[in-house]
């Protein structure tokens, strides 16, 4: 596993690396895990059939560096809209303390739970007791998974987190601001344009399932952790005076 230190990283804002520790994942038996399986294993298959190009552009344009593509974005932001360096200056230690929390939040989760990532559980997929998971011993994901276990998400947690800052230094969802990808694969377009920062988060939520790396209660709880994350910075560190 890459980096496991970071699951116990002393952090800014939480009390403890687990005080957002999410509820279990789904178990391999239920009907929920079969419905998320069988979702990746078709949308998020390297070869897919039924996932159509924007989705293929949307994986690939977040396969991209999340620190720098949300870093970059938060630059342009704050330079359109914050013209006091003093309050540009505390929208980015708010931003940086959340994601480092969010990040800690799911690396945390990922050593206490260690879910398999779809490439080994597809695979296995005849060998996990639900009759609706049909194995695919030779599947591959769109993009190369990650070393790291799948629950929960780092990347939706991180983007969560700056999207949750930004709504509450704000005080609004609803802003037009661009993406701008660093992968130098073949995405369709470099830049995204969103009207809310809340749309963004759910383009990431999709983009790790069409990439065929996390399914998608892993994003969800993700995107759970990374609000509550962010919610506790905001609420409660560099506040104004």
């Amino acid at each position: 596993m890459a980096a496991p230190w970071l699951a116990n990283v002393t952090p800014f804002a939480m009390t403890r690396p687990s005080q957002f520790r999410s509820d279990p994942p789904p178990d391999l038996t239920s009907r929920e895990y079969a419905k998320d399986y069988n979702e990746i294993k078709l949308i998020g298959a390297l070869n897919s059939s039924t996932r159509n190009p924007d989705q293929t552009d949307v994986a690939q344009f977040y396969a991209g560096n999340t620190p720098v593509i949300w870093n970059r974005a938060l630059r342009e932001i704050a330079i359109a809209h914050v013209d006091n360096v003093g309050d540009s200056a505390r929208l980015f230690a708010l931003v940086d303390m959340a994601v480092a929390d969010a990040l800690i939040s799911s690396w945390n989760d990922k050593t206490h739970y260690v879910f398999w990532r779809p490439i080994t559980a597809i695979r296995e997929g005849d060998n996990d007791g639900n009759p609706n998971t049909v194995g695919d011993p030779v599947w591959q994901p769109l993009i190369t998974t990650p070393n790291y276990p799948d629950y929960t998400s780092g990347a939706v947690n991180f983007a969560t987190a700056v999207a949750t800052i930004l709504e509450h230094f704000f005080e609004t969802d609803q802003m037009t601001f661009s993406i701008t990808t660093t992968n130098v694969g073949p995405t369709v377009q470099d830049t995204r344009t969103y009207h809310r920062f809340s749309d963004a988060v759910e383009d990431v939520v999709d983009a790790r399932v069409y990439s065929g790396i996390h399914f998608r209660f892993a994003d969800e709880a993700a995107r759970t952790q990374g609000r509550q994350v962010a919610h506790r910075t905001f609420k409660n560190y560099l506040r104004p005076r």
